[in-house]
C-alpha cells in the first residue's frame, strides 16, 4: 500500500459499489472512517452522479414475490431486496440514492430508505387523517423525494386532490403535505389545481434547483414545487413539443437539468433546460430509433446523462450510447411478466446518504 498516495487510494474507493466499500473498512484506520468522511462522502456522491442506474420491479408471474433489480451501464445488472424494511410496499419516488416508499398494508405509513446501506426512516403518521384522504383510493396523487447531500437534508411531499363531501369525487383543492427531515414534522398547505397525471408523470419527479417537477398528463407545461417558498407554478415545455403533432413526452433529469424526451414513430428527440431561470430550452441530441422500430411504441425513458439514456419496454432494458450511436440491451425477461418493466422503473443512482 505504501506505493499509493492516501489521496490516489481515496479516489480507487470513490468508485466502489457501496458495499464492497463498507466492506474494506476492516483493512486499516483510514479506512474503516472514509464512509463517515464529510470530504469523501462529497467525493462519492459526485462519481455516483456521473453513473446513473435503472432500479426495476419484475413481476413474474411463475413466482410468489416481485424481486427488484438494479441495471449499471458500467458494471450490468444486480438483484437486492427491500426485505429490512419487513413490510411490502410500493416505491413511489427516488432520489440521490434514496427511495420513498408507501406500504402495501397500510394506507399512509411511509419509509425512506438508502437500500444500498439498508438504512431506512419510518415516517411519522400524519395525525389528521381527513387530510390523506386523496381522491380516489387514499393515495396521494404526487409523490416527490428531494434529497439535498449538500445540505444532509430530505423533505418528502405528497400532493392529491381531496374528495368532495360524501360524493368521493374530487373537487380543485389540491393538499400538500411536507415532511422536513430537520424537524422530523410535517406541514401543509392547500391550493387549486386542475391537472390530471399519468403513471408515468407521477413516477418521473425530478429534482433540480430546489423544486420539485412533474410533466402534466396533457404535456402542455410543467408542475413546479418550489420548496424554498412553498408555492405551485407552472413552466412551460418546447414549443415544438405542443403543436399537436400526438407524439409522447417524458421528463428525466440530466446532470442536474431539466430534460424532455420527444418520442415519435421514427425520432427521440432530447432537450434540455440549460437556462433554468429563463426557461430556455435547447434541443441536444435527435436519434433514429430504425434500429429499434418494433419496440417504439411499447419503450419509456426512464434515466439520462450527456452520455446515455437508459429505457424501459414490457420485457426489456436498453441503453443508449449517445456518442457512439449504438443501442445495448443491458437486461430482458425471459418468463412472462404480470406488469410491464416501465411501469415500475425508476432512476437510481447509489450514494453514501443517512437517512436516519
Amino acid at each position: 500500500m505504501s506505493f499509493f498516495p492516501d489521496e490516489v487510494i481515496i479516489e480507487v474507493l470513490a468508485r466502489l459499489p457501496i458495499k464492497p466499500l463498507f466492506k474494506t473498512k476492516t483493512v486499516c484506520k483510514l479506512w474503516y472512517g472514509l464512509p463517515s468522511d464529510k470530504y469523501f462522502i462529497k467525493l462519492y456522491n459526485q462519481v455516483s452522479d456521473k453513473n446513473p442506474m435503472v432500479l426495476v420491479e419484475v413481476h413474474d408471474s411463475t413466482k410468489p414475490n416481485s424481486s427488484l433489480i438494479c441495471v449499471d451501464n458500467s458494471r450490468g445488472v444486480s438483484e437486492f431486496s427491500l426485505d429490512f424494511l419487513r413490510d411490502k410496499v410500493n416505491i413511489r419516488a427516488s432520489c440521490n440514492g434514496l427511495l420513498c416508499c408507501s406500504s402495501v398494508a397500510v394506507k399512509g405509513v411511509y419509509y425512506v430508505c438508502n437500500p444500498m446501506t439498508r438504512e431506512f426512516k419510518v415516517l411519522p403518521q400524519i395525525k389528521d387523517q381527513n387530510l390523506t384522504q386523496f381522491y380516489p383510493d387514499s393515495e396521494a396523487t404526487l409523490v416527490g423525494l428531494a434529497c439535498d447531500p449538500s445540505r444532509g437534508k430530505f423533505d418528502v411531499v405528497l400532493a392529491g386532490y381531496q374528495c368532495a363531501g360524501s360524493s368521493r369525487r374530487p373537487d380543485k383543492t389540491f393538499v400538500c403535505l411536507i415532511f422536513d427531515s430537520d424537524s422530523n414534522k410535517w406541514r401543509k398547505f392547500v391550493s387549486f389545481q386542475e391537472e390530471i397525471f399519468t403513471h408515468m408523470n407521477r413516477n418521473q419527479v425530478v429534482y433540480v434547483n430546489s423544486a420539485l417537477h412533474w410533466l402534466t398528463g396533457s404535456g402542455s407545461y410543467i408542475l413546479v414545487l418550489d420548496l424554498n417558498f412553498e408555492v405551485w407554478r407552472k413552466v412551460s415545455v418546447p414549443d415544438e413539443t405542443r403543436d399537436g403533432t400526438g407524439n409522447r413526452v417524458y421528463l428525466l433529469e440530466s446532470d442536474g437539468c431539466l430534460s424532455l424526451i420527444e418520442i415519435s414513430d421514427t425520432w427521440m428527440k432530447i432537450w434540455v433546460m440549460k437556462e433554468y431561470e429563463r426557461e430556455l430550452w435547447h434541443m441536444v441530441d435527435r436519434v433514429s430509433l430504425g434500429c429499434i422500430k418494433g419496440l417504439v411504441h411499447g419503450i419509456f425513458p426512464i434515466a439520462e446523462t450527456a452520455e446515455c439514456v437508459f429505457l424501459a419496454t414490457h420485457k426489456q432494458v436498453l441503453v443508449y450510447h449517445r456518442t457512439s450511436r449504438e443501442w445495448k440491451e443491458m437486461y430482458s425477461v425471459q418468463n412472462n411478466t404480470t406488469l410491464p418493466l416501465w411501469f415500475s422503473a425508476h432512476a437510481f443512482r447509489t450514494s453514501i446518504f443517512p437517512c436516519e
